[in-house]
């Protein structure tokens, strides 16, 4: 333990936040930074493109998938016709990289143009026979590969594991909004900030 965590474990005190749960936080956050930057380099997006043979950027996988829009990742919103904005929010990107992505995978027949049933002057998107084979495939692999590796977990490690996780993804946006003496700590660092920057 070095000094510097000793001062964060001190601040982290006077917000409430005491040893055990403070050391928890730590232990959480170690593990999280590695699992990011694997994440980050989407290490099994590229592992499963690569094993497949699919000649393809992520970022166009990715676009794919919003369009296919499995409903345990974009759940109700599956049923919706897509077009290009809605791939834009499905992946929270900018409208105009969302129809430059789409229209690469028109031209390489992943995806088609149609018209929508809904409204005949909206053009939607839907995926080819080939767009889909793709997109069932990747999902084939990352559930044989998540599968395989949870095979080994008993079902009541599962079973605790899943309610837990589902919690413990809500933090971030719980961190959006601090109260308390968690604000007060926030205001703080600001202050000393800004004052070193004044200095």
């Amino acid at each position: 333990m070095t000094a510097r965590d000793d001062r964060l474990k001190a601040q982290l005190d006077r917000a409430g936040i005491g040893g055990e749960v403070a050391e928890a936080a730590f232990d959480i956050d170690a593990v999280l930074q590695i699992w990011r930057r694997k994440v980050v380099k989407r290490e099994l997006g590229l592992r499963a493109l690569e094993d497949l043979g699919l000649q393809m950027e992520l970022a166009e996988l990715d676009v794919l998938m919003a369009v296919s829009a499995p409903v345990n990742e974009f759940g109700e919103a599956s049923g919706e016709e897509t077009m290009v904005s809605t791939v834009a929010t499905r992946l929270a990107i900018d409208p105009s990289r969302a129809s430059r992505l789409t229209s690469q995978l028109i031209k390489r027949g992943l995806l088609r143009r149609a018209v929508s049933q809904q409204d005949a002057r909206r053009a939607v998107l839907e995926l080819t026979e080939t767009g889909k084979q793709a997109v069932e495939a990747v999902r084939s692999y990352k559930f044989l590969v998540l599968g395989s590796y949870l095979k080994d977990w008993t079902m009541e490690e599962i079973q605790t594991f899943l309610p837990l996780l589902e919690r413990f993804s809500a933090w971030s946006e719980r961190a959006a909004c601090p109260s308390g003496p968690v604000a007060e700590e926030i205001a703080k660092l600001r202050d000393d900030l800004s004052q070193q920057d004044n200095s």
